[in-house]
């Protein structure tokens, strides 16, 4: 049966005695080997690194203690906790496995650590202790390093749907003000092809003031005002709509300042009418042009 590699020590010929049987002898105390010497390593933290954490998570730690068999076996004890700043030891579990590695058989223990962030930034899982006992009294001590841990703040999405709230409205406003300020140009537009329309017809009646019936003339010009009123008022859209305007009821209820002695024309014109020289008729087309705001050049 082979003895095992960490209850033998060295004599200074060379040959492997009991340690039992060294200290029957008083000799001076010997040197423990190192871990490295004995051939074994330990390793801490996932492969592939440190997962995203975040506070209030539960993970886990694994670190693994491993070494060459060779017909030893280890018991491996750990002796310190993973509690550190912002972090809390909440259990651990342990597992032995065996392999085989370049043709030599290795075995190992993996202490998993399950520990709670109970705080957010910068952490740091503390160097993990452990102890392998010896026949000699004097235990070897094994030492991970110590790994770090950055721990988020828990996602909060109501920042994000605030945003995204406050960007709709904000594309919603521009997008009213947008329709708002096309409605706005559509409404000057139309008023400005209106006002075009019934200034190119007053230009026509004016050419007519002296070949035309006054009758006639009157009538045409109470029509074109007419439409000027629906215009205004919005009675209604088009030239259509003059037939519904009543100039003497708008003039009483005071929406036509200013209109009565060409209203009173109007009506005598329907009403029998006269004749009337050219001038009268410029007289009564230039007053009906101011009563409208419409200027005779195109401005």
């Amino acid at each position: 049966m082979e003895n095992d590699s960490l209850n033998t020590a060295v004599d200074s010929a060379g040959v492997a005695v009991d340690s039992a049987a060294m200290q029957d002898t008083a000799a001076p105390e010997m040197a423990m080997p190192t871990p490295e010497q004995l051939g074994i390593s330990i390793v801490s933290g996932p492969q592939g690194g440190m997962p995203a954490i975040t506070v209030g998570d539960t993970f886990e730690f694994p670190v693994t203690v491993s070494w060459s068999v060779q017909g030893s076996a280890l018991l491996v004890v750990p002796t310190g906790s993973a509690n550190a700043k912002g972090l809390t030891q909440v259990g651990v579990s342990q597992e032995s496995a065996r392999s085989v590695k370049d043709g030599k058989e290795i075995a190992s223990i993996t202490f998993t650590y399950k520990i709670v962030a109970q705080d957010t930034g910068n952490l740091h899982v503390p160097a993990l202790r452990f102890e392998i006992p010896t026949q000699v009294g004097q235990p070897i001590d094994l030492r991970s390093e110590s790994v770090d841990v950055r721990v988020n703040e828990p996602f909060n999405p109501l920042p994000i749907v605030v945003g995204l709230v406050v960007a709709l409205l904000v594309l919603c406003a521009g997008l009213w003000r947008a329709k708002r300020r096309a409605a706005a140009r559509e409404a000057v537009a139309a008023r400005n092809a209106a006002q075009e329309a019934l200034r190119a017809k007053m230009l026509v009646l004016k050419q007519r003031v002296n070949t035309a019936d006054s009758r006639e003339w009157l009538l045409e010009l109470e029509g074109i005002c007419k439409e000027y009123a629906a215009e205004k008022f919005g009675i209604a859209e088009g030239g259509s709509a003059a037939s519904a305007v009543n100039l003497e009821t708008l003039v009483k209820d005071g929406k036509l300042e200013g209109w009565e002695s060409l209203v009173e024309e109007f009506a005598h014109a329907r009403y029998g009418g006269g004749k009337r020289d050219g001038f009268e008729n410029k007289e009564t087309w230039k007053g009906a042009m101011k009563l409208m705001g419409v200027s005779e050049d195109d401005d």
